[in-house]
């Protein structure tokens, strides 16, 4: 018998128990006690059972019983719990009390088991989908935003990244995010892309953030929290939803103007019978993404950057514009004048067989020899030779007269707008199908897909370009286990960089080496003539430039489509990644089993399938294929009639090519009153390096990106063709400029295998009830962190000769640089508090606010920790879903401190900045439709969330959404 076979027929016999007695059916509708409206999605189970079921969109529920009678218990969020005793199958009427219910959502992320929120041992927050469905946002991930402790950056409209008690960025290594239990990380990045992929609004149940380390139950990268996304079961909300918003953006963005955005959804659940369900759900967004176009001045190197004051192309011959791209191609006049002038002294050499010394004939004229006198010098020479002397003139007198002295020279570059495409879209669908074995066992299978449009900050800005990612889960799920399979693919489609199809376009009109040999003769040749400096580089400019191709001309357009279709690693700018992940695991909770206390044990194992065909990692012989598991076991006993709770935790981890993992984790729970409880934990976390940092191989403009495994030091040769610190290249460099070359300056760099980089945790909260209207949560932590992961620029000779390393070195046109990465020997220490409070008062209105701080000591001087996170920021919102009983409303201002930003794109100053979000609602209940009216960022004032990113201007909108 074939194994699906031997499946469905144990799935049968499993099922069969359930439908081999007789049944007695109880028919009802929940309504709410003020006015009569039909509670939707209420939970109706049998007291002490796990038999239920839920009230449908009419309000309407429908149980079957072995026996009457049975009591029944009635639930719903914002409702007092009512139990009731069915005696008779009688339809019967249930009118559920409006009640507060602060403090009493239930939360798995914290431990892993379902516990009131109030009673989490860390910090954690929890959005349900009634706070989802009134978000001022206009979506919930943007909104995710007013979470206290957290940061956002953005990207692209379409990519947005969390980050939580430091380490803020484009793509956070530190930080988990996990969509009904999958790792929703692009298995080649090991960050999750916003979201990019997942659930869709419309499908979203709840949403928890664990803050701080989460390793100890979540594994590698839970450094600085986790992040879970459940969606609803359809076997609760079932029926038809619909929300169609349109917008407007772009207003007063002297970048662009004013452009529509769309965001349609529509989900269906259906449940058939009391054992099987199913549900489909899809979204459509689309809009003319946010521009970058930061045009401050780079001080750039091949790891990190800075700004330069004031610069711009017109006053910078070496001007490198944040969003500006091409002009990374940056030289030395002085090398570009010595390399083209020992080339044409040895091809004159060559051609007359040794007798004609060209560099020794001109060094014969006095350094400021006039016109007439070199003209008859070149005069004298043999025909064939004059047109290579003269071209060497400038560059020789040039030298001897330190016209170039150490000046740096970019070629001229292109808006990022010009390069990148804005048509951001994001397409996300899923489908599941659910079946109940019995009351307590559900398997399930589900897909979520998506593809879209953005762009991302990195090292670079990354064109995501018709990206697609895909999720595919089977479960089994009893009521004290699970077991889960998944597997994610990934597939970058068009995708490329800004930079590298640049200079693909630069390169295509004119060579680096003609270009500037160009720039650097004909600036010689003004200056000789008397020309001022500035008039000199825009004469040089001019010529270097003469036949660019322009923007919006046929030639930009077809260099622009080649760059987008040859490879990366061919000297275009695509990139190919088709990796995959796939993850095994289980849990079991024993403590139906086990008296003494309470406990889980979980297992996982994990496959990384890297795939980018030589174009990102060192791939070209085929996959790279990463092993990694690890389990976890969890101890809580609670003392003292509940008035202390402890829970003890470890998790063990190996990973192909590191040590294996001991991440332990203990906290204490005290309830010093009824409803008010203080918590102590120490965690651990860790994060194993990237695939990228393991096995990164990408040739960028800068350097060429390595990772840190250690088959790179054969596989480059660096233990027989040594590489130098770019410090001590630049100072020899420097040398060489002021006329005293020193190869004693050149140091050599050491090439080492990376580590995990490791975190420990102090923390301290509470959280409580002052009155039952008044919510009140506190923490505070300390954090220390060791072995941080980081990169090195370093160089060599590209004649591979290690014995000509002093004059390889010595011209950027013949050396090579490399990035590789590192462990740092810096211990660094963060600290950070957070107060947030909810207060709800007259006829449900709500006000709520939340004021966080987080803080990184102990930085040595020169070290680059990129933590990126503003010291205050604070959120204050007032809102009331019914201030009558159609009408409802939601204001939030968010505001965040300045930040002075490190990245390796670039590093710069983030000024502070507020935003305003707010919505009105009308709710026309009898055809379950609601219209808002809302936006973010309502006053428009354009802001930066990170450098290198677009400013962020208002989104307004209007929604007609049914069945939310």
């Amino acid at each position: 018998m074939k194994p699906l076979q031997r499946l469905l027929v144990l799935l049968a016999l499993l099922s069969t128990p359930a439908f081999s007695y007789a049944q007695q059916v109880i028919r009802g509708v929940v309504k709410n006690a003020d006015d009569s409206e039909v509670v939707a999605h209420a939970s109706v189970i049998v007291s002490e059972t796990d038999q239920g079921t839920y009230t449908n969109t009419k309000g309407i529920f429908e149980l079957k019983v072995s026996q009457l009678p049975v009591k029944l218990q009635i639930s719903s969020v914002g409702y007092a719990t009512q139990e009731i005793e069915v005696n008779s199958e009688e339809p019967i009427t249930v009118l559920l009390s409006r009640k507060l219910d602060l403090g009493q959502e239930v939360v798995v992320s914290a431990s892993r088991v379902a516990e009131r929120i109030l009673e989490s041992p860390v910090t954690v927050d929890r959005v349900n989908h009634v706070a989802i469905r009134n978000a001022a946002a206009p979506n919930f991930y943007e909104g995710l935003s007013n979470i206290k402790g957290v940061d956002m950056t953005t990207s692209s409209i379409t990519f947005r990244t969390l980050s939580t008690r430091g380490f803020n960025g484009s793509g956070n290594l530190r930080f988990n995010q996990l969509v009904d239990g999958m790792d929703n990380q692009a298995p080649a990045l090991n960050f999750s892309v916003g979201n990019v992929i997942g659930i869709t609004e419309m499908d979203v149940d709840n949403v928890e953030l664990l803050s701080g380390a989460s390793s100890a139950l979540y594994g590698s990268g839970g450094m600085s929290g986790t992040l879970l996304m459940t969606s609803k079961s359809p076997f609760r909300f079932d029926g038809l939803s619909v929300n169609l918003k349109q917008g407007i953006m772009h207003l007063g963005d002297p970048e662009s103007k004013a452009r529509p955005f769309h965001d349609w959804a529509i989900r269906w659940g259906q449940k058939i019978g009391d054992r099987f369900a199913y549900k489909l759900s899809a979204s459509y967004m689309k809009a003319y993404d946010w521009v970058a176009n930061d045009t401050r001045d780079l001080n750039r190197n091949n790891v990190i950057s800075s700004l330069k004051p004031g610069g711009t192309r017109e006053n910078d011959p070496n001007y490198d514009g944040v969003n500006i791209f091409g002009d990374e191609a940056s030289a030395s006049m002085a090398s570009i004048a010595q390399a083209f002038q020992a080339q044409t002294r040895a091809g004159i050499l060559e051609a007359t067989g040794g007798a004609v010394d060209i560099v020794a004939l001109f060094n014969t004229l006095p350094a400021n020899a006039t016109p007439d006198q070199i003209g008859m010098l070149i005069a004298g020479l043999p025909e064939p030779l004059r047109p290579a002397a003269t071209n060497l003139v400038p560059f020789h007198f040039g030298l001897r007269n330190d016209i170039f002295g150490g000046q740096l020279v970019s070629r001229t570059g292109y808006a990022e707008k010009d390069l990148v495409n804005y048509d951001a879209y994001s397409l996300k669908t899923s489908a599941g199908l659910y079946y109940k074995i019995t009351n307590n066992i559900e398997a399930s299978l589900v897909g979520y897909w998506g593809r879209g449009t953005s762009v991302y900050t990195g090292a670079d800005r990354y064109s995501l370009l018709n990206f697609q990612i895909g999720q595919y889960k089977a479960e089994l799920r009893g009521k004290n286990w699970f077991l889960r399979a998944y597997t994610t693919q990934e597939n970058s489609g068009d995708s490329y960089t800004a930079t590298t199809a640049a200079l693909y376009i630069n390169r295509q009109w004119r060579s680096d080496a003609d270009w500037f040999g160009l720039y650097s003769g004909t600036y010689a040749a003004a200056r000789m003539q008397g020309a001022p400096d500035s008039v000199a580089h825009a004469t040089a400019r001019n010529a270097a430039d003469a036949g660019r191709y322009l923007p919006g001309t046929p030639q930009f357009d077809s260099a622009l489509a080649r760059a987008k279709r040859i490879s990366i690693k061919d000297g275009g700018a695509k990139f190919a990644d088709n990796s995959d992940l796939y993850h095994y695991e289980g849990q079991w909770n024993l403590s139906e089993h086990i008296q003494i206390f309470e406990a889980i044990v979980g297992a996982s194992y994990r496959v990384y399938s890297l795939n980018s065909r030589g174009t990102i990692f060192a791939d070209t012989t085929g996959r790279i294929k990463i092993n990694e598991y690890g389990g976890y076991v969890q101890l809580q006993k609670r003392f003292f009639d509940d008035i202390l709770k402890l829970t003890g935790s470890i998790r063990y981890d190996k990973r192909d090519g590191y040590k294996e993992r001991f991440t332990p984790r203990a906290s204490a729970v005290f309830r010093v009153a009824p409803e008010n409880n203080i918590r102590l934990s120490f965690q651990t976390a860790y994060r194993f390096p990237s695939t990228q940092d393991q096995w990164i191989n990408l040739n960028t403009p800068g350097s060429r990106l390595i990772g840190g495994d250690p088959s790179f030091i054969q596989y480059f040769g660096f233990d027989v063709n040594p590489v130098y610190t770019s410090e001590s290249v630049a100072a020899y460099r420097a040398s060489i400029a002021g006329g005293t070359p020193n190869p004693a300056l050149l140091q050599q760099a050491t090439f080492s295998s990376v580590r995990p980089e490791q975190m420990s945790s102090f923390e301290i909260g509470y959280r409580g009830l002052l009155t039952p209207q008044l919510l009140i949560d506190v923490y505070g932590y300390r954090s220390r962190f060791k072995d941080f992961i980081a990169r090195v620029a370093v160089a060599r000779g590209s004649s591979g000769n290690p014995a000509n390393a002093a004059v390889d070195l010595a011209s950027p046109f013949t050396s090579e640089n490399f990035s590789f990465v590192t462990n740092t020997d810096v211990n660094v220490t963060s600290y950070g508090w957070g107060i947030g409070g909810e207060y709800r008062f007259y006829k449900g209105y709500t006000l709520a606010a939340n004021f966080s701080s987080d803080v990184l000591k102990d930085v040595p001087d020169g070290f680059i920790a990129f933590f990126n996170t503003p010291k205050y920021r604070y959120n204050i919102s007032v809102s009331n879903e019914a201030v009558t009983r159609n009408l409802g409303f939601n204001v939030l201002y968010r505001w965040q401190d300045k930040v002075d930003w490190q990245g390796t794109f670039g590093s710069g100053p983030i000024p502070a900045y507020g935003t305003l979000d707010a919505q009105v609602s009308y709710r026309i209940l009898p055809a379950k439709i609601i219209i808002k009216l809302g936006g973010s960022n309502v006053l428009n004032k354009y802001y930066y969330s990170a450098f290198g990113n677009p400013r962020v201007g208002g989104l307004y909108y209007i929604s007609l959404g049914y069945n939310l």
